[in-house]
């Protein structure tokens, strides 16, 4: 039998008090009440704002071989696919590689420019595993979240390491890292503190 050397990661940019996104999330404003344009542009100004400052952890981001997020991460639309929604990125995503996106409706698979293909998932958080596991090979697998897709997997014991990006600010309410998950034996592997960012590497033990 063949050892599997890939892991299953997650990726959040975070407030100091744990939250990925603010309330009142709308297709105008994706990350609600984020304390800034509803863009997340406090959360993630230490992607865009200071590149060079933290280019390890955006190129390490886009590493892995296949990728799960929520229909939520995907896009505003919600119930029936009623219109040609194709994410938040454009023609040519960040991925280049296969994107599972959990959602209750079918869809038939997106493929987009650069090498991403979106697939649409119906049947739960362990089949997008399944199927990621199997087209990242021994790549990583990457959970870009949300924060309520990254809880499910946090709940069902099936993530190797917690990737946190933790920015200081606070937001108060919102989607929060966390929220319902059961008490986890967490090892810090790595950690590193930027002008606008503290990066922190957990492995996910129990």
């Amino acid at each position: 039998m063949t050892t599997r050397t890939g892991k299953v990661t997650c990726e959040l940019s975070i407030s100091a008090d744990g939250y990925s996104a603010g309330l009142n999330q709308t297709e105008d404003r994706p990350f609600g009440d984020d304390g800034a344009d509803g863009w997340g542009g406090k959360l993630h100004a230490w992607m865009f704002d200071s590149p060079e400052e933290n280019r390890a952890e955006v190129e390490r981001m886009n590493e892995a071989k296949a990728f799960i997020m929520g229909r939520n991460m995907f896009g505003p639309v919600r119930g029936e696919w009623d219109r040609q929604w194709n994410g938040w990125w454009g023609d040519n995503p960040p991925f280049h590689a296969p994107v599972f996106v959990l959602t209750h409706y079918p869809r038939d698979p997106q493929p987009m420019d650069g090498g991403t293909t979106y697939h649409f998932v119906t049947d739960g958080i362990e089949s997008a595993l399944k199927r990621a596991r199997h087209a990242a090979g021994n790549g990583d697998v990457s959970i870009h979240g949300g924060a309520t897709t990254i809880n499910q997997y946090l709940t069902a014991g099936l993530v190797d390491e917690l990737r946190l990006h933790i920015v200081p600010v606070t937001l108060g309410a919102g989607t929060r890292l966390f929220d319902g998950v059961p008490a986890l034996e967490l090892e810090q592997v790595e950690s590193r503190a930027a002008g606008s960012v503290t990066h922190v590497t957990y492995r996910v033990l129990s």
